[in-house]
This record gives structure tokens, sequence and C-alpha cells, in this order.
């Protein structure tokens, strides 16, 4: 594939129709239909949304956090997506209190955690497991691209001891093979070998 056709494709394509780089494609072909999840970070209701295929299409139940007033709007406008969405700081919601009033298990099919300043992902991350919340699978933002710390090594070496191990690495968003913005984890009960990310969209049939 030449230069010119790749950044051509590149401004156009993505893996999903919803997520940056397949998150909830990912989470579709671990868990399947009826899942749960908890989304922080969600942004708009579908645009760039991890979990509104997971929702829309696929039955899925849980909810979302958002800090972001500005993007409040357009969830009021949808008409598709029911399940809660909470406008609180990711870093100081009570989880545990959220997931029983939502009748959702424990232990979650799938976390998203993205918000910025990326320190805030991760102590939202962390205030996820201290709220004894136990997400089979996590996409967690590293903005590795951009970063000085090494958020992907924080986030493995806080996760290693509560039972995860990396499932796909150094996740990029559309063609952009050097902007690195993600790590996907996955409990060590899910039966998974893990791979690069740039070797699991692969299966989408494009290079």
């Amino acid at each position: 594939m030449n230069s010119i056709l790749k950044s051509i494709l590149g401004f156009y394509y993505k893996v999903s129709p919803c997520s940056q780089a397949g998150q909830d494609l990912f989470a579709l072909e671990i868990f399947g239909k009826k899942g749960t999840y908890i989304d922080i970070g969600a942004g708009q209701p579908k645009i760039d949304n991890n979990t509104y295929l997971l929702e829309v299409k696929n039955e899925w139940r849980g909810f979302c956090v958002d800090y972001n007033q500005k993007v409040k709007h357009l969830w009021e406008k949808d008409t598709k997506r029911n399940n809660k969405i909470y406008w609180q700081d990711a870093t100081q919601f009570d989880y545990r209190k959220a997931v029983e009033d939502n009748n959702l298990p424990i232990n979650i099919d799938f976390l998203s955690c993205d918000i910025d300043p990326q320190e805030k992902t991760f102590a939202a991350l962390k205030k996820v497991i201290n709220d004894g919340i136990e997400p089979k699978l996590i996409a967690f933002e590293t903005d590795k691209y951009r970063e000085s710390i090494d958020y992907e090594k924080l986030a493995y070496d806080f996760l290693f001891t509560k039972n995860y191990k990396i499932a796909v690495y150094d996740v990029y968003s559309e063609l952009k093979k050097k902007k690195i913005y993600e790590t996907w984890f996955i409990s060590n009960e899910v039966n998974f070998d893990k791979t690069s990310y740039s070797q699991w969209v692969k299966k989408f049939n494009f290079l």
C-alpha cells in the first residue's frame, strides 16, 4: 500500500463505526451479547464511544461516568441510549453503589477508562478496583505517544497484583500506528493469549 493511499484511507478508516480502535468489537469477541460495562470518560453518546454498539445493538447493561457537561445535551437528545450516565468526577465516584443501584454484577465484563489528564485516568482505574469492582476486560488509555510517564507500566504493576494480564498492547486508532494511546488488560481467568494491536486488527482484513 503506497503512502498516499494509506493517508487517504487513514482519514476515513475505522475498525468500528463507533469506538476509536475497536474496543467494543473486542468486548463482543470475548463476551458476546448481553454483557455488562462501565464507561469512564464516555464523551459523546455515539461518536468515538466505546459502549454505544454494546448497549444499542447488543443488549449490554451498564453505566457511563463523565464530568464534561459540554456533551450533556447530546445525551439528552439521544433516544437510543437508555442506560444511566452520571455527570460526576470519575476519581471520586462511588462505583460500588452505582453497580448495586443498576443491578449489575461486581465482576462486570468491560471497563473503559479514558479521561484527561492521564493521571486522572489512572486514578479512576484505581478507584474502580479499590471500590471492589472486578472487570474482566479493561481498556485503559495510556497516551504513550505523548506522555513522559509510562502509564502502561503503572497500570500493569497495579493490575498484575489484582490477577490481570495484558491482552492487547500498542493500541492505536485508525492507521496512526505511531500514535499508541491504549492498552487492553484482561483477567487471568479469561483464556486469551497476549497480542499486539496490529496483529489483532488483521482479522478485519485491513492492513
